[in-house]
């Protein structure tokens, strides 16, 4: 990603966003993106609010880190959003944007809970955040964790839950919109309109194809996914498992992962792709080798430099006020099973969609 964001430094385009799933929300502010608690923080919990999340689906470590928690005992928890089986006790609140407002006015059955709450909690999930109203929804979320007391020395109970990978680590790079740059949303609408000629995917893999309009794709990645079938140019990059990369969870800790095999074929690791790219390009980059890349990580951002760390990030006003769509929150997972490019040439993967998922589907209408 860093790469890939001074190579577009080097053409002066502002157009870039690591927001894949089309999100608005406020990144001015790093404790605006992050699980603030952290995961093994949840222990300490006793009352949680679940907004616009499946935690089961979205993220199962969580979710059995609650779990663990709610066996402990003296935790109760409230959803609003998609009505699902967590495997714990949960007040269904509401589905959407009214319930959330009245419980940050200080309305509904959940307020006294989270009043007399000692180390309360909030988790906003992409299902909130993914949406043209994001940064309101998350200004809303904001506010009612400073009503109930959520932040305080020692304690940050306002968390967000991402569903990529490597998310915050594109937030802390920056890899956003430069300044009259188009976001995610603006990129596609430029491509459907002709304002975007060429569109570049790193990874990208939950675009929809049938958005990008006539502009010449350039698709890099690997397993072949829905946006390689529609590229006009493919790069075959390293999957996970075949590259020395360097991630940040959700929590905002920065962790690496070690080439286990290397990659097949043509593939090569996404970083030498795009050095080699610049090169072409007369663009060139000012690195040769991976220590030099992550050389460049720590002069974008010194957090990159803290392996294995959680730096907690000061509390300031984020969010954007503004009116909230009535359309009620949904889960950013609709299918367990497959959630990215490997997952979906799975064979077993398949199998379990059709096993577990499509009875289910046929037998409430709903996912759960």
């Amino acid at each position: 990603m860093v790469a890939l964001k001074d190579l577009m430094a080097g053409f002066q385009s502002p157009n870039l966003d690591c927001r894949q799933d089309g999100g608005r929300y406020d990144v001015s502010e790093r404790a605006g993106y992050l699980f603030n608690t952290t995961i093994v923080g949840i222990e300490q919990a006793d009352a949680i609010l679940l907004v616009g999340t499946n935690p089961r689906w979205e993220a199962p470590l969580i979710n059995a880190r609650i779990r663990k928690r709610f066996l402990m005992g003296g935790l109760k928890v409230g959803a609003i959003g998609p009505r699902v089986d967590l495997t714990y006790p949960v007040a269904y609140l509401g589905a959407g944007g009214q319930t959330l407002a009245d419980l940050a006015a200080g309305k509904g059955e959940f307020v006294e809970v989270l009043r007399a709450a000692q180390k309360p909690m909030v988790v906003v999930g992409m299902g909130g955040l993914s949406r043209r109203d994001g940064a309101a929804i998350q200004a809303t979320v904001r506010a009612l964790a400073e009503t109930y007391g959520m932040v305080r020395d020692g304690w940050n109970g306002f968390n967000v839950l991402h569903t990529a990978a490597a998310r915050v680590g594109g937030l802390d790079l920056g890899f956003l919109p430069a300044k009259d740059g188009r976001d995610t949303l603006g990129i596609l609408e430029g491509a459907a309109s002709g304002a975007i000629e060429v569109l570049f995917l790193l990874g990208a893999d939950e675009i929809d194809p049938a958005k990008l309009g006539c502009a010449f794709v350039v698709y890099q990645g690997h397993h072949g996914d829905r946006a390689a079938a529609r590229a006009d140019v493919i790069l075959p990059g390293a999957a996970y498992t075949e590259k020395n990369a360097t991630y940040v969870n959700t929590e905002g800790r920065v962790q690496q992962t070690r080439l286990a095999v290397f990659p097949p074929g043509e593939a090569r690791e996404d970083w030498k792709i795009i050095r080699a790219l610049s090169a072409e390009l007369g663009r060139v980059l000012p690195y040769d080798n991976l220590a030099q890349v992550r050389q460049r990580l720590v002069q974008v951002n010194p957090l990159f430099a803290k392996l294995g760390a959680v730096v907690s990030a000061p509390w300031r006003t984020f969010g954007t006020d503004g009116a909230i769509d009535q359309v009620p929150f949904t889960s950013s997972v609709d299918n367990f099973y497959m959630t990215d490019p490997i997952s979906r040439v799975s064979a077993t993967m398949a199998e379990c969609t059709e096993t577990f998922l499509r009875p289910a589907e046929g037998k409430t209408g709903t996912h759960g």
